[in-house]
């Protein structure tokens, strides 16, 4: 019976109702009211405790806050003992081949190995003999000499090697009016053709201007290999973008008269190279 009165207070205790009241201090008027019992202070308490830990969880897992948290380590380090990790291990195989390689060439150097004897070079008491008969070259052998030897005698120049590493190809085909002449500063070639026609780019590149201005009207430039860049001007439109990358070969813009200096439809084109203007007739075949 004990255990049951026991029980039933215990009970009692945590069911009984409590009223939490606030009161204004100066009139003592009821602001706010709530009845409890300690069974739902314990129930709404775990509640809390459980959200808050659970919050708190969420927070240091997937936020910049766990770095603080003695423990955790930054992700900037993370990320920079990855990267170690993989240039030691690019490191370790380098250093692989290198000691394979001198490995090889040790015996070598040190005179392991021997080099071959050649029997008409290398007599047996190891002097060197020289067979006369061996020597003299036939008349093909001359024949095939002299012709090698033309071929050195007259080396590329620089303007050839460029013209070998670069391929252009003409922005259109028509009558040249005005050369390059640096006297009149003239750093262009002016071709006449017909409104409308499509001007292409020589080579593919990337258009790092595409705007209007008052004297040359509408103007393109593109930047391609090898330090090279190529400028059209006096356009009637343009067809392509700053930033845009072209093909070689495909249309930018087309012939117009745009422009305070232009004095009829035609394309003035101008090369740059290393940041200095060339003869394109030097490059490009215009007829």
């Amino acid at each position: 019976m004990a255990k049951k009165d026991k029980k039933r207070k215990l009970k009692q205790k945590l069911t009984d109702k409590y009223r939490l009241v606030i009161l204004n201090e100066d009139t003592f008027q009821e602001r706010f009211s709530l009845k409890l019992s300690r069974l739902n202070v314990f129930v709404f308490g775990g509640l809390f405790s459980i959200v808050l830990i659970a919050l708190t969880a969420l927070l240091i897992a997937f936020t910049s806050l766990r770095e603080y948290i003695p423990g955790y380590s930054s992700t900037a380090l993370k990320k920079k003992a990855t990267r170690l990790t993989y240039e030691a291990d690019s490191l370790k195989s380098r250093l692989e081949i290198l000691e394979a390689y001198t490995k090889a060439l040790k015996p070598v150097l040190t005179g392991e190995i021997e080099p071959e004897k050649i029997d008409t070079i290398i007599s047996s008491e190891g002097g060197v003999v020289f067979d006369e008969t061996k020597l003299q070259a036939t008349k093909h052998d001359s024949l095939f000499r002299e012709e090698v030897e033309s071929k050195d005698r007259f080396p590329l120049s620089d303007a050839a090697l460029n013209r070998a590493k670069n391929v252009f190809f003409s922005p259109l085909t028509g009558t040249i009016s005005q050369n390059y002449d640096v006297n009149e500063k003239h750093y262009a070639v002016d071709i006449v053709a017909p409104t409308g026609t499509p001007v292409k780019a020589i080579a593919d590149g990337t258009v790092i201007l595409a705007e209007w201005t008052a004297e040359t009207g509408y103007v393109i430039m593109i930047q391609h290999s090898n330090q090279f860049i190529s400028v059209y001007k006096h356009n009637g439109t343009l067809l392509k973008e700053q930033g845009e990358f072209v093909k070689s070969g495909e249309v930018i813009a087309n012939v117009g008269s745009t422009g305070e200096l232009s004095t009829g439809p035609h394309l003035h084109f101008e090369l740059w190279s290393d940041g200095y203007p060339v003869n394109p007739t030097n490059y490009i075949a215009f007829q």
